[in-house]
């Protein structure tokens, strides 16, 4: 951290301001947090245990779980415990924490979807040499791919920030420490590093975005001359995918494909694709 910084701790705005409001959405978000990591956990142990899910679909659906139960401890649980107070302090190093921690599960989150579509790809449009292609060393080498690519991706969000002066003020108007707000309290022109964030984590978003909508594009067209019972028994593989694709990256598309800038529905947003999300998956 430069020598020019003298901020050493951050405060939160959070969603709202109210009192009132703040016992309601501790209420729901610690609902959502308790089914969120029930769901996603039992079906980790369920696929750990049972003998009869063997496929690599099931390990790939076990990891995702893995990854949205530690992605909404990261992120969820603080927003928990911040609605206890009516100051919600979080230092600087604790925020870059976050920083790291959620585009480090988000981003490995994200590639997951991705092998998770060629998974389904494979399954579907080749079936006879699915158990070939998505073998026991290509599942992990996948894996560690994925961890690798959210791992880079999250080193360099921390780069972004990390040698930013902040002199102040040092009010984040947002539930989490993520770029943009950042961007917006340190006391430098922060431009270029908003067109490299934007390309970054927005070019990141849009690319595998379309990647996806392309894999289930050709997932669909080939579906064409199959029988409708299994059209409809592919379409009931693939549709929680695209569901959790659309929901995933949306929100996240509408955030980073802009401008360095925050807005008040970011805050809606992040919920979404950072809380809803992680419940919907199970």
């Amino acid at each position: 951290m430069q020598q020019s910084n003298n901020v050493t701790e951050f405060i939160l705005l959070g969603l709202t301001e109210s009192l009132q409001g703040q016992k309601i959405l501790f209420v729901v978000f610690l609902s959502i947090y308790i089914v969120t990591l029930a769901g996603n956990l039992l079906i980790v142990v369920t696929v750990m245990v049972s003998s009869t899910l063997g496929l690599p679909m099931y390990f790939f659906i076990g990891y995702l779980s893995l990854m949205d139960a530690v992605y909404s401890t990261t992120l969820i649980q603080n927003m928990i415990v911040y609605l206890l107070y009516d100051i919600k302090i979080i230092s600087f190093q604790g925020c870059l924490t976050q920083l790291f921690m959620g585009h480090l599960f988000g981003g490995s989150e994200i590639f997951v979807l991705v092998v998770m579509a060629y998974d389904c790809y494979v399954a579907i449009c080749k079936p006879l040499h699915y158990l070939t292609i998505m073998n026991q060393q290509a599942c992990v080498l996948l894996m560690l791919l994925a961890w690798l690519g959210g791992f880079l991706h999250a080193v360099v969000q921390l780069l972004f920030v990390y040698n930013l002066p902040f002199c102040g003020p040092n009010v984040i108007d947002h539930l989490i420490c993520d770029l943009f707000p950042l961007l917006k309290l340190a006391c430098t022109d922060t431009f270029v590093i908003g067109l490299k964030v934007l390309a970054n984590d927005g070019g990141i978003c849009v690319v595998i975005f379309v990647l996806l909508l392309i894999s289930y594009g050709a997932i669909l067209y080939s579906l064409r001359n199959r029988s409708h019972e299994g059209r409809c028994k592919a379409l009931s593989t693939c549709g929680s995918h695209i569901t959790v694709v659309v929901c995933f990256f949306v929100p996240c598309i509408f955030i980073y494909v802009r401008p360095s800038s925050t807005l008040p529905i970011d805050k809606s947003l992040t919920v979404s694709y950072s809380v809803i999300t992680s419940m919907l998956s199970p």
